[in-house]
């Protein structure tokens, strides 16, 4: 099913692409970013759901099989990208920022975590891979407690 939606989204975006090619890249990116983020956030929900109903809810398995698979996903379309440039300027948007974007803001947080790394900024590359996770756990909390003291 998600491999159908995502063919599905996928030539239903590329006969957009070809719609909306002429116009402006100021709002050309921002329509085909849209139409990225819808495909990533119902594909999203979708293996979400179906991962609760097939592994129980002791776990949040389908959240952990987002992350790693979106960093996956990142990790190998930055790289066609990259080392390739087989793919349009129209589809890195796309696919990167919505689909991957939507879909989970851990394959970008991944992303920079890796070109903080690798262009020699380690520490502070450490720095945002720890910090984004400990400051990110610490703020829901922090929002947790906020929202409890307003109820």
């Amino acid at each position: 099913m998600l491999t159908y939606l995502l063919r599905y989204c996928l030539q239903g975006c590329h006969q957009i692409l070809g719609l909306v090619t002429p116009v402006d890249p100021s709002i050309r990116v921002p329509v085909v970013i849209s139409f990225g983020a819808i495909a990533g956030a119902l594909s999203r929900y979708y293996l979400t759901i179906f991962c609760t109903r097939w592994l129980g809810t002791g776990f949040p398995f389908g959240t952990f099989l987002i992350n790693l698979s979106g960093a996956l996903a990142m990790g190998f379309f930055v790289t066609l990208v990259t080392t390739r440039g087989i793919v349009s300027p129209d589809w890195q948007p796309l696919i990167a920022v919505g689909f991957l974007g939507s879909y989970t803001t851990f394959s970008t947080y991944a992303l920079d975590t890796s070109v903080l790394l690798q262009s020699g900024h380690k520490s502070l590359g450490l720095y945002y891979w720890l910090g984004s996770a400990c400051l990110g756990f610490l703020s829901l909390e922090l929002g947790r407690i906020l929202a409890r003291r307003i109820l």
